[in-house]
């Protein structure tokens, strides 16, 4: 007689009656009666049953078609409303509603869509989900997306180029008394070299995290072509968390953004300086950041001008200070403002903005108000809105123009 273990696991039962030597039809039958009698199965046409793959054990969630229309799908069988959310999805921030098949699958088409990354959601039964069937996922401030990528974008798909490396780095906030999160890319070769290169600081928006730019901004990619084609060089590109705690907007303390800016300060930059094999001169480093982060990149940047050569503003300006924010700021750092020699080792001041962004009037108050104290300010307005898609494009645009 064998003795066997009592487990419900059936692949250990495969494996056992493979060992079991070679016996009659009709002994086998009984001994595959009593495995399933102990495991508790009497019929096993249910056992087979209970076990059949489900719609959305095989489901592809997410297709793309020919003409960049996304159909989105999710097993939700028991669910009585389903809706598609997103942030740059066209049809997305409308919460499409979604059409449940016989087979207990919901289902949409949008767009067509332009070449890029999208995050989205499912809204089922009033509660968001990312897509189970889909392991690519970008996080926000308090919580998590999951991301399709369209292809068809010369400056943002993945290509047969060489490739650096984005990190996920922890250090020590002194500032702040915790550990922090930061994502670094270091270029194609770094690793195996000992050459020194210039810093790029990249800062995100509101309710976003320093995965934000790697994730759905496409940062990397976007550097590794700019980089093949020679139209940027090589540099390290760091791309802190900007929000210091979860988000909450206080219209009297705005984004909070002092305290990331000492962190910046006593922290970030320091780490970067002692842990990379990077330039620490004003001529070899940049900043810049889009919404929050350029709000953010202009407290850090102009009373410590002497320390940047470069200054990029994405879809931003002045933000945090009330009603009369760009007056405020101004009359905070006018002594910066008014210091002409700080102001000669300036090489690039960069906005750009959306004709439909809701930020517009604000960046153009920004960049009137740098005008006025001699600043040399290149300003561009594009078409679109307060979105990734002007973003990435904003960050292809400003990084060939920096360290030449």
């Amino acid at each position: 007689m064998f003795a066997f273990p009592f487990t419900h696991d059936t692949q250990y039962w495969r494996i056992i009656l493979m060992k079991i030597p070679p016996f009659s039809q009709s002994t086998i039958s009984i001994a595959c009666l009593l495995i399933l009698s102990i495991l508790g199965i009497e019929n096993p046409t249910s056992f087979a049953q209970m076990n059949a793959p489900t719609p959305g054990d095989t489901l592809r969630s997410v297709t793309i078609s020919k003409d960049n229309r996304i159909t989105f799908r999710i097993y939700a069988p028991h669910a009585t409303d389903v809706r598609l959310g997103g942030t740059d999805i066209p049809e997305g921030l409308r919460k499409d509603p979604m059409t449940k098949e016989i087979t207990g699958v919901w289902g949409v088409t949008v767009g067509p869509v332009l070449p890029g990354a999208y995050r989205y959601n499912f809204i089922v039964d009033d509660v968001p989900v990312i897509d189970p069937r889909n392991p690519s996922v970008s996080e926000s401030n308090m919580n998590a997306w999951s991301l399709v990528y369209v292809p068809g974008s010369a400056i943002m798909d993945t290509r047969n180029v060489p490739h650096g490396a984005v990190s996920e780095v922890t250090y020590y906030s002194t500032s702040l008394n915790r550990f922090r999160r930061m994502h670094v890319y270091t270029p194609p070769g770094y690793e195996a070299g000992t050459e020194k290169y210039p810093v790029f600081y990249l800062l995100h928006g509101a309710f976003d995290t320093d995965d934000a730019w790697p994730s759905v901004g496409r940062a990397g990619f976007i550097l590794d072509n700019l980089i093949a084609e020679k139209k940027a060089v090589p540099m390290v590109v760091i791309m802190p968390a900007g929000h210091t705690r979860p988000f909450t907007f206080n219209p009297s303390t705005g984004f909070r953004l002092n305290e990331f800016v000492e962190d910046f300060l006593k922290d970030v930059k320091p780490y970067t300086e002692s842990h990379y094999r990077v330039i620490a001169d004003r001529d070899h480093r940049a900043i810049a950041g889009l919404s929050m982060g350029g709000a953010q990149s202009l407290d850090i940047a102009t009373p410590n001008l002497a320390d940047y050569a470069f200054i990029g503003v994405y879809s931003s300006g002045i933000l945090g200070q009330g009603p009369n924010s760009i007056q405020t700021w101004e009359d905070q750092h006018k002594t910066s403002l008014d210091d002409d020699a700080a102001k000669k080792g300036l090489h690039l001041f960069w906005f750009a903005t959306g004709k439909e962004d809701f930020l517009l009037g604000v960046s153009r108050g920004t960049v009137d108000m740098f005008k006025r104290h001699g600043f040399n300010v290149v300003y561009n307005e594009t078409s679109g809105g307060h979105t990734w898609m002007n973003w990435r494009e904003y960050l292809a645009e400003f990084t060939p123009l920096l360290f030449k």
